[in-house]
C-alpha cells in the first residue's frame, strides 16, 4: 500500500502531503488528550440511555399529533440526563440552531422585558431575530429591549459594565459560546460558568441562556453542568453525530422548558405533540456517535490551526490553544485566498465535489457569504464545511469532519488550492 498515491488520486501532491505529515507527528500528544474526552463522554452518553432504557421500540414512528411517542419522549430524558438538567426539548420541527434559540428566547421574554448580551454582539442570524437589523416579528417588534456589552480588547468579560447593564428589566441574559464570524476567543465552560455566578449574584432570578452551537463534547462538561438555566444547540451540528437530518435541543431547568414547548408547538400542548416522522433512530445513533465525531472535528480544527500558522496566516485560536468548540478560524487576507480555501474544501466534498462554490447574498446575512459544504445533510456543520463573510478581516471559518482523516484530506486539499493558486508557497 502506497499512501502518498492514494493521496495523489485527490490532487494532493506529496509535498504537501509531508508538510502535513511532519505536523501530525507533533500532534499526536494533543491528539490522545481529545481521545481521553472523547471516552469521559461515551461514558455519559451511554449512562444515560441505560438509565433511559432505550430500545428498538424508540425507532418506530409517529404520525399526526404524535402522541405517546416513546421515542419522542425518552430522547428528550436521555438528553436531560446526559446535560444534567431538569428537563429537554429535542424536535425535528426545530429546523436549526437559529430556530432553537429563537424559541428559547421568545418562550422566556414578555413585552417590557430585556434581553442582555454580555458578550458583544451575537452571530449574524441573531440579529433580526432580535431586532438589532430590523426584521418582521423580531423581538423589538413585540416590545423585547435589547442591551449589549462588548468585550475588553483582550477579548475578556467587561464586568464593570456587565453591572451596570443589568437593570429592572433585564430579563434574560445570553451567551454565545463559539466566536461565530468574530474573531475573538470561543469561552470555555468554566468562563462561562464564571460569568454566570457573576450575573446571579447581582440578579438571582435571571435566566441565562447559552448558545452551546459548536461546543457540545468539545469539553468534558457543558454550560448547563455551570449553572446556565437553558443550554441550546442544533442537531445538525455536534449532538446529532453526522447522523440527524434535522433539529435542535433546548436543556434546561423545566419551567424555561415547558415554556418552549409552549412555544414551538400551542399553549396547554406543549411536549404532548409532535410526530417524530421517522428520524428517531438517526436522533438516537448520532447523540451516541457524537462524542468521537466531535473528538475528529477538534482534530481537524487543531491541525487547520497548525498548517495555517505555520504559513503566516493568523489563526482563531492559535495553534497552541486549548479549544473549547470545533471552529477555526484563518485569516486568509483577500477574498481570492477566502475563495480558494473554500474551493479546496469543496473538492474534497463526498457530496458536491464538483461544484465550485462562489460569494451570495445568503438569507439572514449582512455581507456576501461563501459556503463550501459539500454534505450528507444540508447545512450539516459538523460534517467538513467552511464559510465566511467577504468582508475584512477575510477570514474563513472552518469546521467538522465526520472522521479525522476527511478532515485531513479537507485541510490538505485547501492547502493544495492555495499552492496551486498561488497564494502560499511551502
Amino acid at each position: 500500500m502506497n499512501i502518498t498515491n492514494a493521496y495523489k488520486e485527490l490532487g494532493i501532491s506529496d509535498e504537501v502531503y509531508n508538510f502535513g505529515e511532519k505536523i501530525i507527528e507533533e500532534l499526536k500528544d494533543r491528539f490522545t488528550k481529545i481521545d481521553k474526552t472523547a471516552e469521559y463522554n461515551q461514558c455519559k452518553v451511554l449512562s444515560a440511555m441505560k438509565k433511559n432504557r432505550v430500545d428498538a421500540a424508540c425507532f418506530a414512528a409517529s404520525t399526526g399529533y404524535g402522541y405517546n411517542d416513546l421515542g419522542r419522549d425518552k430522547i428528550e430524558k436521555v438528553y436531560a440526563d446526559a446535560f444534567h438538567t431538569e428537563a429537554a426539548l429535542v424536535r425535528p420541527q426545530i429546523v436549526c440552531g437559529t430556530h432553537a434559540l429563537t424559541v428559547a428566547l421568545s418562550a422566556n421574554l414578555l413585552p417590557g422585558d430585556e434581553l442582555l448580551s454580555p458578550v458583544g454582539k451575537p452571530y449574524d442570524t441573531l440579529e433580526e431575530v432580535i431586532g438589532i437589523r430590523e426584521s418582521k416579528c423580531s423581538l423589538k417588534e413585540y416590545g423585547v429591549s435589547y442591551k449589549q456589552v462588548d468585550l475588553l480588547p483582550d477579548g475578556s468579560f467587561d464586568y464593570d459594565n456587565i453591572a451596570r447593564a443589568i437593570s429592572e428589566k433585564t430579563k434574560l441574559v445570553t451567551i454565545q459560546r463559539s466566536k461565530g464570524y468574530q474573531t475573538r476567543p470561543t469561552f470555555s465552560v468554566k468562563q462561562i460558568g464564571e460569568l454566570i455566578a457573576f450575573v446571579k449574584k447581582i440578579k438571582p432570578n435571571v435566566i441565562v441562556m447559552v448558545d452551546n452551537c459548536y461546543g457540545e463534547f468539545v469539553e468534558e462538561i457543558e454550560p448547563s453542568d455551570v449553572g446556565a438555566d437553558m443550554t441550546v444547540g442544533s442537531l445538525i451540528k455536534n449532538p446529532g453525530g453526522g447522523l440527524a437530518p434535522i433539529g435542535g435541543y433546548i436543556c434546561g431547568t423545566k419551567e424555561c422548558v415547558d415554556r418552549c414547548a409552549y412555544r414551538l408547538s400551542a399553549p396547554g400542548l406543549g411536549q404532548e405533540v409532535g410526530a417524530s416522522l421517522g428520524v428517531m433512530q438517526s436522533f438516537y445513533q448520532g447523540f451516541f456517535l457524537a462524542p468521537t465525531v466531535v473528538a475528529g472535528a477538534e482534530k481537524g480544527a487543531i491541525f487547520a490551526a497548525e498548517v495555517y500558522e505555520r504559513l503566516g496566516f493568523k489563526v482563531f485560536p492559535s495553534a497552541k490553544e486549548e479549544r473549547h468548540d470545533i471552529i477555526q478560524a484563518v485569516e486568509l487576507g483577500s477574498k481570492e485566498g477566502m475563495i480558494a480555501f473554500c474551493k479546496g474544501i469543496q473538492e474534497s466534498a463526498p457530496v458536491d465535489s464538483y461544484v465550485t462554490p462562489i460569494p451570495w447574498e445568503m438569507p439572514g446575512y449582512e455581507s456576501e457569504v461563501i459556503m463550501a459544504a459539500g454534505a450528507f445533510i444540508q447545512g450539516s456543520s459538523i460534517e467538513l464545511s467552511a464559510d465566511g463573510p467577504i468582508r475584512e478581516p477575510y477570514a474563513v471559518f472552518f469546521q467538522g469532519g465526520l472522521t479525522w482523516y476527511h478532515a485531513k484530506i479537507g485541510i490538505l486539499t485547501s492547502l493544495q488550492e492555495m499552492l496551486n493558486s498561488g497564494l502560499v508557497k511551502l
